[in-house]
């Protein structure tokens, strides 16, 4: 049993881990130092994992930009910026081309067609084709009875629409109605009637019944009670957004009017009477 063991003993254990400081056999050593005595070189030592070994010509082993010498490097990094710029330059005559019209595609429109046509033409408008380049303003005066010697008495201008934009600048959360109420009200007021003020069928008295009852409740929180009302005038004042100093592009920015004719108010435009009205004849249609 000692023979086959390699002459250890039953009792002794093999060491899970090689002996690190044992060292070659002394035939290896002189082979070794033979050979290197015959002039060859040593072989080269393997390189640590990851780490790509550098070969004759002093580049890396291994793919991409890193493999390359730099005279070859800088070229790359050339080509892929100038197909970077232009990917951008696409983008932008595309973009250009889709856009509603404005400053630079008046001014540069024959590069961007040049650019699009043929290879790239569309047929869409990738926002709104005419935007709102108005600013407008709703105003509104009142006659209001006055127990003097003249009888009524007529109101300044009062600007509603600024009254709106105060309530919303500076407000985290405006309300719904000091955005979109009195605007929404006036477009369909103007989209229900002809340049003479003459509705246009049934949605031409509605959008008018619609601003005289909202113009009423606003007079009601300037401090103009609604019985004492007996008349009321509402304008426009409109005027153009003007170019910038840039641009040689012309625009009237004079404020124009546009005056609609007094109303005389009725029970239905004050505030409160339309529900009271409203339950009455509810009541009566169930009698």
């Amino acid at each position: 049993m000692d023979a086959d063991h390699g002459g250890r003993t039953g009792n002794e254990k093999k060491s899970p881990w090689p002996d690190v400081t044992s060292r070659p056999p002394a035939d290896q050593e002189m082979g070794r130092g033979a050979g290197q005595d015959a002039g060859t070189a040593p072989a080269a030592e393997a390189a640590p994992a990851g780490i790509s070994a550098p070969v004759a010509d002093g580049r890396r082993q291994g793919g991409g930009m890193a493999a390359l010498s730099l005279p070859y490097q800088i070229a790359a990094a050339l080509a892929l910026s100038g197909l970077g710029l232009l990917a951008c330059a696409h983008i932008a005559m595309i973009f250009l081309y889709v856009a509603p019209s404005n400053t630079l595609t008046k001014q540069h429109g024959e590069v961007v067609d040049d650019w699009v046509f043929p290879e790239f033409e569309q047929n869409w408008k990738l926002f709104a084709p005419n935007p709102l380049q108005q600013n407008i303003s709703v105003h509104v005066r009142a006659e209001v009875a006055d127990n003097g010697a003249d009888g009524s008495k007529v109101t300044r201008w009062i600007n509603l629409s600024r009254d709106d934009g105060e309530a919303i600048r500076g407000n985290l959360l405006p309300s719904h109605v000091d955005q979109n109420e009195l605007r929404r009200a006036w477009d369909f007021y103007t989209g229900s009637h002809d340049g003479e003020n003459r509705p246009s069928g049934l949605r031409g008295e509605l959008s008018e019944r619609y601003i005289r009852r909202i113009v009423m409740l606003r007079l009601a929180e300037h401090g103009y009670d609604g019985g004492t009302v007996e008349r009321i005038q509402v304008r426009s004042a409109v005027r153009s957004v003007g170019a910038p100093a840039w641009s040689d592009e012309k625009i009237n920015t004079e404020l124009e009017y546009r005056e609609l004719p007094w109303w005389t108010v009725t029970p239905s435009d004050r505030p409160g009477t339309a529900t009271t009205d409203q339950a009455a004849q509810a009541g009566t249609a169930e009698r």
